[in-house]
């Protein structure tokens, strides 16, 4: 009887998985048709549309969650979220595909660096250069936009791995990320995440739901200050000795993070 209580429970979210899937596509359909067109119809500043398209994606994203929760296909748990009301820079490790729904569902003024393929699909497009996100094109093109993200009051969201995390193994970190905080004198708010069982790795495709229900945990650090590090002789020895400092700080935080869930 409890075998096939298990097998239901699969079904249902598998069947539920796919529905996501469908409504997150459907959503990338519709937001260029309806909503990106009426945010060029209200009159006002180029700002004021990046504003709204933010805003509607953040509320969107934040919807997603929420479905996906009510749905049994995850759940999840935050620590310390209020710290990105002050965020600036923010870093995080990136386990799943579902990561960056969640940071930009919980900071409403999120911008974001994108990858240059996304410009060029029909459906992603429109919202991404109407919200004006960063187009990851060239590492200098980059840390221009983000300094003009900052000054217009933009948290920006970073994956300094470049990619999406390998289970089960150490992270590296690539020096982008070190070199937007170093050149913009923009600190640091870490953010940790935990998704068990894995899903939506590199190494999964979308239809391999895990035997039990995602368990999401973020985790919001303390800011680290980027100032001990603009002292150094040049920004790319800065940079170099930023992104090594926070390669070990992500292993070590991350490891103790599991060891805190494992003792609750």
């Amino acid at each position: 009887m409890r075998c096939l209580a298990q097998r239901i429970n699969h079904l249902w979210r598998w069947i539920g998985t796919a529905f996501s899937f469908f409504v997150f596509g459907l959503g990338g359909i519709l937001l260029p048709l309806f909503a990106v067109p009426v945010l060029y119809l209200i009159p006002s500043t180029k700002r004021q549309r990046e504003r709204r398209a933010q805003g509607i994606i953040h509320h969107s994203f934040r919807f997603y969650i929420g479905m996906m929760k009510c749905l049994g296909v995850l759940s999840y748990e935050l620590e310390d979220v209020d710290k990105l009301r002050q965020a600036k820079l923010i870093l995080a490790n990136h386990p799943s595909l579902i990561d960056v729904i969640f940071l930009i569902a919980l900071v409403p003024n999120a911008n974001c660096v994108v990858k240059g393929g996304l410009v060029r699909n029909p459906f992603t497009r429109g919202p991404i250069k109407t919200a004006g996100y960063i187009i990851n094109e060239n590492s200098e093109g980059v840390i221009l936009a983000a300094a003009e993200a900052f000054a217009k009051n933009d948290a920006l969201i970073i994956f300094p791995e470049g990619t999406r995390t390998t289970p089960q193994q150490m992270l590296r970190l690539k020096r982008g990320a070190a070199n937007v905080a170093i050149r913009t004198a923009a600190d640091i708010t870490p953010v940790l995440i935990e998704c068990v069982p894995t899903t939506l790795s590199k190494e999964n495709r979308w239809y391999d739901v895990p035997s039990k229900k995602v368990h999401f945990r973020i985790k919001v650090c303390a800011v680290v200050p980027v100032a001990p590090y603009l002292a150094e002789s040049a920004p790319s020895v800065g940079a170099r000795k930023l992104t090594a400092d926070l390669t070990e700080y992500f292993n070590k935080e991350l490891v103790l993070y599991e060891q805190s869930a494992a003792r609750d």
